[in-house]
């Protein structure tokens, strides 16, 4: 027993100062490839190295940013861009988790259903555009349905995946415990499940954004992708470029958030090792 509670102790006090040391480094390690590139870019600018006509110097894209913020356009855009995509991710992510769940757990379920979703998965979504345009028009609908699509599928595979990969030797544990279908589910066969859902919901929200911005160029008045189209009519490559950094700003926080709550879910897992910095 004291062997046990000297090796206990001691991965307590390494996990501590591990813990210590870390946070510092992970804050600061994984800005440093996007400030060099903004370094970059912004010396090849000053320059001329790199025409303003070609690529707008940082400073101009800051300066279309700030007129745009004052007249409220970007603000508007930005929150209606966040509604569209938690409305479609959240119906989409949501209907994946359920009917994985179905599938995973029961065998006639998934016989009848797997192959014909396993078909419709191979069709692109984004070429579901024009259809989705002449059956709804082009109000909130199409936009919301697409990136509910592309939503569902990668919640539905990696759940299944996650449920069909479970340890048999855990589910017998459970049973011989005297865990009934509900408990075993909730108790052994999720929690084991969770890492590979957790994953797919992280790729869904990827898949989400990349769908929207292809909804919103198309047959839009506001949005971010209204904002890409609208500068693109006016050659305005300092809006374009705006639009991009903040589709990849809105990507990286929905990935620090699902990180983070896979942080929070995934604590008691051995093989977890992610921090869930960003």
């Amino acid at each position: 027993m004291t062997i046990v509670a000297d090796v206990r102790h001691s991965a307590d006090m390494s996990a501590a100062s591990a813990s210590r040391g870390v946070p510092w480094r992970s804050l600061l390690l994984p800005w440093l490839p996007p400030l060099a590139v903004l370094a970059i870019w912004h010396a090849l600018s000053v320059s001329g190295v790199v025409s303003t006509a070609i690529v707008p110097a940082p400073a101009d894209i800051w300066n279309a940013a700030r007129q745009l913020a004052e007249r409220g356009e970007l603000q508007h855009d930005i929150l209606i861009s966040l509604r569209r995509v938690a409305i479609g991710f959240g119906i989409g992510a949501t209907a994946g988790l359920i009917v994985g769940l179905l599938v995973g757990l029961f065998v006639t379920v998934r016989d009848l259903l797997d192959r014909s979703l396993q078909m419709i998965r191979t069709i692109p979504h984004l070429a579901l555009v024009p259809l989705m345009i002449l059956w709804f028009g082009i109000g909130e609908e199409p936009r919301l349905i697409l990136v509910a699509m592309g939503s569902f599928f990668p919640v539905y595979i990696n759940t299944v995946g996650g449920i069909r990969n479970v340890d048999p030797k855990l589910v017998e544990l459970g049973r011989s415990y005297g865990l009934g279908p509900v408990e075993l589910v909730w108790s052994i066969i999720l929690p084991a499940a969770l890492q590979p859902i957790l994953v797919g919901i992280r790729y869904a929200l990827g898949v989400a954004w990349l769908t929207l911005v292809v909804g919103e160029t198309i047959a839009s008045r506001d949005g971010i992708g209204y904002l890409v189209q609208n500068a693109r009519e006016l050659l305005r490559i300092d809006i374009i470029m705006l639009a991009i950094i903040l589709y990849a700003i809105a990507g990286w926080l929905s990935d620090f958030i699902t990180r983070l709550i896979e942080r929070r879910l995934l604590r008691w897992h051995p093989n977890y090792t992610d921090r869930g910095k960003a």
